[in-house]
This record gives C-alpha cells, structure tokens and sequence, in this order.
C-alpha cells in the first residue's frame, strides 16, 4: 500500500527540538514541537499537542497522553510527567509536575506549578488551580478541586493497569495501515 503521508507532526525551532526515545510511539496528527523529551515506551495519542516553546516539556516512561491532550509551559515552569503516568483525553497540563504513577482525567486541567503526587487520580473535568498540590495516593475532584478521600487498592491497581494497557494499544497502532 502506498504511503499516506499520514504522519506525526514533530516539529524543531530556534527554542529547541524534540528528544523522542525510538520505544516511543507519537500518533498521526499529533504535535511535538521544541523542547520535549519523551520516554521509552510511552505514547502520545491522536491530536494532542506537546508545545515546548518556554520551557522544557519532560514525559517519563511508559506514559500514555491520550487524544486530544495539551501539555505546554510557562518560563520557569516546565510540565512534567514522571514514569507510568496517564492523561485522559482532553486533559491539559500547563507548568505543572505530574508525579510517577499518576492518572489525570478526561478533560482534567492541572495549571502552574501544581504538583499531582506518585499514584494520585485528579477526577475526570477536575480543576487543579495554580501551586496546589494533591497528595499522593488521593483522588482529587471538583471545580476548583479538592481532595475527596484515600484511593482504594483496586483504583491504586487500576492507575497501573491503565499505563500497562495504553502500552498494549500503541503496540497495536503501530500497525495501523492509512488509505
């Protein structure tokens, strides 16, 4: 089958290029552009846009940025995602440090140097205002959010289980044959 031109769209600039582990799987239609760096065995999904034209944008291994995410910077304040995290479609993350195992949301926004701790799950469409931070292992909901209460074991199993499968998806889009 001939080639569909359909591609990802990596992007570098006087302000920096893109540093992509080979493990690494960037959908169609995505866009990294400037001063990103993303880990083995991590994805970023269809549409979503890693913009790092400020400040250093750093994804972790084995992360999974699911359609339609938006990670960007401020000057001082780079996003960063440690290993194993997940974002939920639509989520955005601006300035803002997502620690190991975390899981942000569909359509979550975690703003200016905000701290989501190891294994913490911010809900779905929650709101982490600017410099707040949401302890590890915590689920945090609402608009602005707050902490709601302790994660059970299964929603701590649950936070792994999501980042081992998107592992598992990507595989399977690698293939994925254009017309």
């Amino acid at each position: 089958m001939p080639d569909s031109g359909v591609v990802p769209h990596i992007g570098s600039a006087d302000f920096g290029t893109p540093e992509i582990h080979p493990d690494a799987w960037i959908a169609p239609g995505a866009v990294v552009v400037g001063r990103v760096r993303i880990g083995a065995r991590s994805s970023v999904w269809y549409g979503s846009v890693l913009r790092a034209d400020t400040e250093d944008i750093v994804v972790g291994e084995r992360c999974n940025i699911q359609d339609l995410c938006c990670l960007h910077a401020d000057p001082g304040q780079p996003a960063v995602l440690g290993d194993g995290v997940s974002l939920g479609h639509k989520a955005m993350v601006h300035g803002a440090v997502v620690e190991d195992g975390a899981l942000i949301g569909i359509n979550a926004v975690v703003l200016g140097r905000a701290t989501v701790e190891a294994g913490a799950l911010v809900a779905a469409g929650a709101l982490v205002p600017p410099g707040k931070r949401v302890p590890a292992g915590t689920l945090w909901a609402g608009v602005p959010g707050r902490v709601v209460r302790e994660l059970t074991d299964a929603e701590r199993e649950n936070l792994v289980g999501t980042a081992e499968r998107y592992m598992g998806y990507a595989a399977q889009h690698r293939s994925v044959e254009w017309r």
